[in-house]
């Protein structure tokens, strides 16, 4: 196992000046995209330290979402597993289902205060989706989510949810279908509609300010969890585990902890169908340093350079990316990174139904897949920490399907 402080001490502020984490991140994009970056990070500075902002946001993140969302023992899964404490962080009880309505609250009132009329987003699972949608519409503003083909026949839910929103949902069918190419036509819908169109980008990924940005709204996660363990446990946990796709979910809980050295940081990737093949999303375990969608991090491409395509069981996770402060984090040493197949999702998403009666999505059963396994190797006076970013509601129909069940 790696020393998690190795590497650690100077660096915990990052990005730099220039949206730097380490060798990564960076902003690799159009000459006409720079002024719509520069605009947005100057306004996310801005406002992240304006008092009547943050006090909005705070607002809303408690009577909107829901917040703070709770801690929750799984004492049946801990007695099956037979070895440290299980304790879930429930960001699928928020409002729409999961994390991603913290950083869409964010970003949508700072498209509002910068005057934005009409906001994008893309989405993978619907969350996001889902979420920007239900953003746009309190707040008034046009949104059109940009979705990979597949992604929407998988999602058919999430898609009704966002047009009963009154979201336009673009069905995206070029390249692989999936989140990878929703968000290649997000970036082209910003470049022609940049003065009145705000990206609620849904990752940690993309250029500068992106991956700060979106980390420094979902980081609720964390500094609750942080909060709330010590409160009612009188400890930190001896692990944190999270799904990783782009990040967001993972980054959110790690964040307030990268200083607490004692605090072992594990990222769950989609291992698919393995990871000695070519069928994962596992930018981390499986992949090697590019450019990817304007920041350099660690992707999954051929041997000519070009991305290719992926797959897992869930939708969320079908990314060949990551965000670029999880390649820092990686190659640190602060955080380690693991693969969890779809075989491996599918019986944890099982176990937890039947054990503790919550659904996971298919995202989160990834890192319960890996909580159980750890906590069977520690001793029963620890806690493994899980982030459960999702509800599983949105995945029953491709549960159903790879059981050969019809409705």
């Amino acid at each position: 196992m790696a020393d998690p402080a190795r590497n650690l001490a100077p660096e915990v502020h990052l990005p730099d000046a220039t949206g730097h984490f380490g060798a990564f991140g960076g902003r690799f994009v159009s000459e006409t995209l720079m002024p719509a970056l520069e605009e947005l990070d100057e306004a996310w500075r801005k406002y992240l330290k304006d008092p009547d902002f943050l006090a909005e946001l705070d607002r809303d993140l408690t009577h909107f979402v829901g917040r703070p969302s709770p801690l929750y023992v799984a004492e049946n899964l801990t007695r099956q597993m037979g070895g440290a404490k299980i304790v879930l962080k429930r960001e699928d009880l928020n409002h729409t289902g999961a994390h991603k309505i913290n950083n869409t609250i964010g970003q949508g009132l700072l498209a509002r205060a910068m005057g934005k009329k009409r906001v994008i987003a893309e989405t993978g699972a619907g969350q996001h989706g889902v979420a920007s949608a239900t953003v746009a519409a309190r707040l008034g503003m046009d949104c059109v989510v940009y979705m990979g083909a597949d992604d929407v026949k998988r999602q058919a839910i999430n898609v009704y949810r966002m047009k009963l929103l009154g979201a336009e949902v673009v069905s995206v069918t070029a390249g692989s279908r999936t989140l990878k190419d929703a968000l290649n036509e997000a970036m082209r819908d910003w470049v022609t509609n940049v003065d009145d169109t705000f990206y609620i980008l849904g990752t940690v990924a993309g250029p500068h300010p992106y991956p700060a940005m979106v980390r420094d709204f979902n980081a609720v996660v964390g500094r609750e969890a942080r909060a709330q363990m010590l409160e009612e446990f009188g400890t930190l946990p001896k692990a944190l585990v999270a799904c990783v796709g782009g990040g967001s979910n993972a980054i959110g809980l790690f964040h307030p902890f990268i200083e607490d050295s004692e605090v072992e940081m594990i990222g769950v990737e989609a291992a698919g169908r393995g990871l000695s093949g070519l069928e994962h999303a596992a930018s981390l375990c499986a992949g090697r340093v590019g450019v990817l969608h304007g920041s350099r991090t660690y992707l999954l491409d051929d041997d000519a350079g070009q991305i290719r395509h992926t797959h897992s069981v869930s939708a969320g996770l079908d990314y060949p990316g990551v965000g670029p402060e999880h390649a820092w984090l990686k190659d640190s040493g602060r955080a380690r990174y693991v693969g969890i197949s779809d075989e491996e999702a599918l019986a944890a998403f099982h176990a937890l139904t039947r054990s503790e009666g919550i659904m996971p999505a298919l995202e989160s059963a990834h890192a319960i897949a890996y909580g159980m396994k750890l906590a069977a190797e520690l001793p029963s006076d620890e806690i493994v920490l899980v982030n459960l970013s999702g509800r599983g509601d949105k995945d029953i129909h491709t549960v159903a399907d790879l059981e050969g069940i019809e409705f």
